[in-house]
């Protein structure tokens, strides 16, 4: 799909226009419906807790089956898994969209959650297969660009639909941009099918990790709610902690029909790219969570102009991950990782050391300099460590990273939450947002120790 110089031709171009459109769909909908969510309470006479797990049961699925996914896409095809995926995804999104009770939305949220977890890593493996080896930066910032755009869009397009139609057409919405890009991904991209020769499927792999995220990812939503001494909770994470460890027996013992092969197991620049991933995911996580609350809690804002106030950070996020692609090719990972990596530090100390004035300019600073953190981080992060492993892994790899993501946030959440609850008890919430954000700045900085220490030395795609 590519020439030999390594410039791309129209169909690629159209390949990847599918891609992001993709990606922008999956991500649109982590967000957007967060803005429907009182009329979704008010429309179904339930309380905001059951509403609430309208967003929970997709999120949740999506991590808990995004490896599942990568698996099955490298081992039967992109396009079969994207194409599986998208179907699902879109007729479990009208199927939402016409749920006559907060029951059956919740249902259809998780299938959309089944779909979303085959479709991304497919998504993530056709994109970096479609360009050229020196262009693979391209490729991370492509994908994580069109996230962010979708992540950052989110809330005003739900915005605008619940108010001027109904919260149904959010999903709705989802029908037709997933069909424009299923059309040209079948018109576009046609790699070859793996070669694999045995397509068994690792059925305990997948049920002692997915249960194992489960037990993790309900523990650090619930530790608030029921607290972190609650038995439930204790039982919830030492049953996080069995399974997952059970899970790496597992794999050994599988051999060759692993859920995760051996060699990406024992790959050592991949390992090391996943804990920065997830430690800055703490960090990530916790800023689009306290942030928009501090807004409305602290400086009076509704929602709508919270979700707006957060664009210095999204917005920023977005515009910088289309950029990371072409800065990657000429500075290379090393560089590039490490100042994502400082600025996801200096961001949040920032905004702990100015949040004290309660004023939105003063929050300003520090959510655009975690926003270029974010956006410059990301995709280089995704492309050094799906490039670290052979080509034939790079479903699996997109998605394992993306777990990771998942895990970092919901971590990073817990610990954030814990913090900031405590300092916020014997004072204000502001107190206990910078206490929180102090954290989540120690946590970035033992990653950008990390990633100045080992990582970036060995991507295939350096510069020259």
């Amino acid at each position: 799909m590519e020439g030999s110089s390594g410039s791309i031709d129209r169909k690629t171009t159209l390949a990847l226009v599918a891609m992001g459109l993709a990606v922008f769909v999956i991500a649109n909908d982590f967000s957007a419906i967060n803005v429907a969510i009182p009329q979704i309470e008010k429309d179904f006479d339930t309380s905001v807790t059951t509403a609430q797990w309208v967003v929970n049961a997709y999120a949740l699925t999506f991590g808990v089956l995004i490896v599942t996914g990568g698996r099955l896409a490298d081992l039967f095809g992109r396009r079969r898994a994207f194409f599986a995926g998208s179907a699902i995804f879109a007729v479990a999104s009208v199927a939402g969209g016409l749920a006559p009770t907060e029951a059956a939305l919740i249902l259809f949220r998780v299938v959309m959650g089944i779909g979303g977890a085959l479709m991304w890593p497919a998504i993530l493996g056709m994109t970096f297969a479609a360009l050229p080896a020196q262009k693979a930066g391209l490729a991370g910032g492509l994908i994580l660009g069109a996230a962010g755009v979708g992540n950052a869009a989110g809330p005003l397009i739900g915005g605008v639909l619940t108010d001027l139609l109904s919260w149904r057409w959010i999903f709705f919405l989802n029908l037709p941009i997933t069909a424009f890009a299923c059309f040209v991904t079948w018109r576009e991209v046609h790699q070859p099918r793996p070669e694999v020769d045995d397509t068994s499927i690792d059925y305990l792999g997948v049920f002692t990790v997915s249960t194992g995220l489960v037990a993790m990812l309900l523990a650090f939503d619930q530790a608030l709610d029921w607290g972190w001494g609650d038995p439930r909770i204790v039982g919830l994470i030492c049953a996080s902690v069995l399974l997952l460890a059970s899970f790496v027996f597992v794999e050994r013992r599988a051999g060759g029909k692993a859920l995760v092969p051996r060699d990406v197991i024992g790959n050592r620049e991949f390992a090391l790219t996943c804990l920065v991933i997830l430690l800055m995911s703490a960090v990530f996580f916790a800023s689009l969570l306290y942030l928009p609350q501090a807004m409305e809690k602290v400086l009076g804002m509704s929602p709508i102009e919270a979700g707006l106030g957060l664009l210095p950070l999204m917005g920023v996020f977005a515009a910088v991950s289309f950029i990371a692609g072409p800065l990657y090719e000429k500075l290379g990972p090393k560089a590039l990782l490490s100042f994502g990596a400082l600025c996801l530090t200096a961001g949040p100390l920032m905004i702990s050391l100015l949040a004290h004035e309660e004023t939105y300019a003063a929050l300003v600073p520090g959510m655009v300099i975690t926003g270029l953190g974010v956006g410059v981080f990301y995709p280089t992060a995704t492309t050094v460590g799906v490039t670290s492993l052979d080509e034939s892994r790079s479903s699996l790899a997109g998605a394992i990273i993306y777990m990771f993501q998942i895990a970092g946030g919901a971590i990073g959440l817990g610990l954030t939450t814990t913090i900031l609850t405590e300092a916020a008890r014997g004072g204000t919430f502001t107190d206990g947002l910078e206490a929180a954000f102090r954290l989540d700045a120690g946590i970035a900085f033992v990653g950008l120790l990390v990633a100045v220490i080992f990582l970036g030395h060995n991507a295939r795609s350096s510069p020259g």
